[in-house]
């Protein structure tokens, strides 16, 4: 890997001499943060409350929702902040990755655990998950990319994603027939049911889990894109050139996935490959558009607003959010709704408490960006 890292062009070393702070980074950061929220608020909502807006839930198995662009955009991102803050004259340590990645890990554990001991019912613990998957993707990336050229990535997560492909049309062992249109009945899935069992998100005879192990090959993929986005806006290019790259390269991978989705669906819970086309073209048209609004600018970025508080602060409104989720089913967040039920519809209504969990979250958070408190793992 090292012989592939000597076959970098000078330009791209130089570009890396220094890390770069993109404000449009910490907003687009901030947007994807408060859009998990209001995903998560809905789901909780409707359990307790009834009808909300599908699109706003997760799609089932195949098809996609603004809900399912939401944890891509931070694989995407992941791959971008890598990138753009790359210092090759006091590259990370192996040790100091792990040990970010460890800590993730560890954390990712709690949370999706929090609520297993007051639960009535006796499920196992759940091993993987969200902070877990970016654990495992932002370690390996970050090994990965200041040995590598932008080239070798393209390779690589060309060659990860074709791979995935083939692997999710192969025969499931035990007789299950493959429908990569149905839940569990792929390649995928049934890896996760031999290596968790009902250690898993989706338990039963043709469980699955939405962060399982196969399926974080495709993530890491699409972190490698991510990093070669990176590049592109560390370079010596102009901010209207680089806007103009990364939206070419979203509508290049919205279109990929249109045409692959006949043979390899767009689904989320086992990350196909169109899935990542798909949610990583949105995410870099979202960067390009955002790049070119808040970039480039000669005064910095107000503390304290919505999206750069919440981007900022990502883990701790992650953490946050995790903690308190089942608040914004609580009757005094549910009273709004219940009045503007009758008048709205249930779908309008529910708006009400998941904006109210929102800024209630976002207040300590502008606190804190104010002051200049930033939580790192």
């Amino acid at each position: 890997m090292a012989s592939v890292a000597q076959a970098g062009s000078t330009d791209q070393a130089r570009d890396r001499a220094r890390a770069v702070r993109l404000p449009s980074l910490d907003l687009l950061r901030g947007l994807t943060v408060a859009g998990m929220i209001v995903v998560n608020a809905t789901a909780a909502l409707n359990y307790v409350a009834g009808p909300v807006f599908p699109v706003l839930l997760h799609a089932r198995w195949a098809g996609f929702t603004a809900a399912d662009a939401v944890f891509p955009a931070f694989i995407t991102m992941v791959g971008v902040s890598i990138a753009i803050s790359a210092r090759p004259d006091a590259p990370l340590s192996a040790r100091r990755i792990a040990w970010r990645a460890l800590r993730l890990i560890l954390l990712g554990l709690v949370l999706v655990n929090l609520y297993l001991p007051f639960s009535p019912d006796p499920w196992p613990p759940r091993l993987p998950g969200v902070l877990q998957r970016i654990a495992i993707v932002y370690a390996i990336s970050a090994l990965v990319y200041p040995r590598t050229s932008w080239r070798w990535r393209s390779v690589a997560a060309a060659t990860i994603l074709a791979l995935y492909a083939l692997l999710c049309l192969l025969p499931v062992p035990g007789g299950v027939p493959t429908d990569l249109w149905e839940p569990g009945q792929n390649l995928a899935s049934w890896l996760d049911r031999q290596v968790f069992g009902d250690w898993m998100g989706e338990k039963g005879p043709l469980g699955y889990d939405p962060e399982g192990l196969l399926s974080t090959l495709p993530a890491l993929a699409q972190a490698f894109i991510g990093t070669i986005a990176g590049d592109l806006l560390r370079s010596k290019l102009s901010v209207s050139r680089r806007s103009q790259g990364l939206a070419a390269a979203g509508v290049v991978g919205i279109a990929a996935a249109m045409l692959l989705d006949p043979v390899i669906p767009i689904a989320k819970p086992i990350w196909t490959t169109s899935f990542v086309f798909l949610s990583a073209g949105i995410t870099l048209i979202g960067l390009a558009l955002f790049h070119r609004v808040f970039d480039g600018r000669d005064h910095g970025m107000r503390k304290g607003g919505l999206l750069g508080s919440f981007g900022r602060n990502a883990i701790t409104a992650y953490a946050l959010h995790y903690v308190i989720i089942n608040f914004v089913m609580s009757a005094p967040l549910r009273a709004p709704m219940k009045w503007l039920a009758p008048i709205v519809g249930n779908e309008t209504a529910a708006l009400a408490p998941v904006a109210i969990f929102l800024a209630i979250l976002w207040l300590p958070l502008a606190i804190m960006d104010r002051r200049g408190w930033y939580v790192k793992i």
